[in-house]
């Protein structure tokens, strides 16, 4: 059931509902480890990531069951402190179990993370972090272990805003003695939504969204519900996906202000888009234009996990487009596959100069990450002809059943 079989050349026309970004319920499940009490988090997706973060969970001892979007932890009885390949070799986001795992059993082994192979994406900022609270590292064999028996408060300063880093660390100083300053924080929305978990939990966590957080440690945390934040990736994508098709598409659930970058970029290519309190509608008639360039920037700039779906869409738009890719160096492997549907892109370096064709022709292609394959899915919705999208696994990861989704707003797609 790893092929994607699409006929494309249909509008869009419908209504989608969000789930929760999966990007806040990674962490939010690695922190779930900090109380012993019971955590229910709502309208939770079931994706291969977080079925992977929930194993690791139960590796270590805690209790977890997800049934109908409703996610259930208990990790009273986690002892573990070790991770090994098997479980995070699959699942780059793995890498968020450390904090918490050294802020309730002051030690941790952890083995090194996978995920998407989309470029280098060096921990070494986390591990700063985490020596900033007097955490002892060693790195050796392929695990990471850590003795944290003197972790305290500390100040720390990252040299990039890196989310993943700004999470491990704000997770580590939760019930560490003392104040923990992080500097040049990441400002995504998914690390106002941790704070939000674990302030509800009776955490002190503050200026999330901001480049400067500081946590008070607490000597523990209670039990609580949480509704994470809408998939914000999710939204881009499928508003992406109408531009591309045209049609009339709303999406509900999304707070406009937090994928402005995107919407911004989908007015440029023609489309008519209104915003409203917790919903976005797309309107997309005729051919998308071109946009001159587009950068991907860390937050509140364009976000490099919309990259590949707007390559898709600006593949078969009037004119030229430039698309710059800063964050990982290796995402524009999904250009060869368009290649084979009849793109016109040409990549050196981190630039990809995307000269429009007047239509992309159905054919074979292989997801090879998470949005890549998402992108090759909104070029066969788009094409002409037939399109099989081979390793629909990948697409996995982030997106909960992504053709029941695109059924419902009247494409024709199946998995086989």
């Amino acid at each position: 059931m790893d092929n994607l079989m699409i006929r494309g050349g249909r509008p869009l026309t419908g209504e989608v509902w969000l789930p929760a970004a999966k990007n806040s319920v990674l962490p939010i499940i690695a922190a779930s480890i900090l109380t012993e009490e019971d955590v229910v988090i709502h309208n939770c997706p079931l994706l291969s990531d977080i079925t992977g973060m929930l194993d690791i969970i139960r590796s270590l001892g805690g209790r977890a069951e997800l049934k109908d979007n409703t996610l259930w932890i208990n990790n009273r009885d986690v002892r573990s402190a070790c991770v090994s390949n098997a479980l995070t070799g699959g699942i780059r986001s793995s890498i968020f179990i450390l904090g918490p795992i050294l802020g309730r059993l002051r030690t941790a082994e952890v083995s090194y993370p996978g995920g998407c192979e989309i470029g280098l994406r060096p921990i070494d900022l986390h591990l700063g972090g985490l020596r900033a609270l007097g955490v002892r590292i060693n790195e050796e064999g392929g695990m990471i272990r850590c003795d944290g028996g003197n972790i305290r408060g500390g100040i720390v300063n990252l040299d990039f805003p890196s989310v993943g880093a700004t999470e491990n660390i704000m997770m580590a100083a939760v019930l560490a003695e003392g104040r923990t300053v992080i500097r040049n924080a990441a400002r995504e929305p998914e690390i106002v939504d941790l704070q939000g978990f674990i302030n509800r939990l009776g955490g002190r966590v503050h200026g999330a969204g901001s480049s400067l957080i500081t946590i008070d440690g607490v000597k523990k945390l209670s039990g609580g519900e949480y509704l994470p934040l809408a998939d914000r990736i999710a939204a881009g994508t499928y508003l992406t996906a109408c531009a591309a098709c045209g049609g009339d598409v709303t999406v509900h659930g999304i707070y406009a202000e937090t994928i402005s970058a995107v919407t911004e970029k989908l007015a440029r290519t023609g489309c008519e888009l209104r915003e409203f309190d917790d919903r976005i509608r797309i309107r997309a008639t005729g051919k998308p234009k071109a946009v001159s360039k587009i950068e991907t920037q860390v937050y509140p700039g364009f976000p490099t996990d919309m990259q590949a779906q707007f390559g898709a869409l600006l593949a078969a738009a009037d004119g030229v487009s430039i698309v710059v890719e800063n964050i990982f160096e290796n995402r524009f492997k999904y250009t060869v596959q368009l290649g084979m549907m009849g793109a016109n892109i040409t990549v050196k370096d981190r630039t990809a100069v995307i000269r429009g064709v007047k239509r992309l022709k159905g054919a074979q292609v292989c997801a090879e990450d998470l949005r890549g394959g998402a992108a090759l899915v909104l070029a066969g919705l788009a094409a002409e002809g037939e399109t099989t999208v081979r390793n629909a696994r990948h697409i996995d990861r982030g997106y909960q059943n992504i053709e029941t989704v695109f059924r419902a707003l009247g494409a024709d797609i199946q998995r086989k």
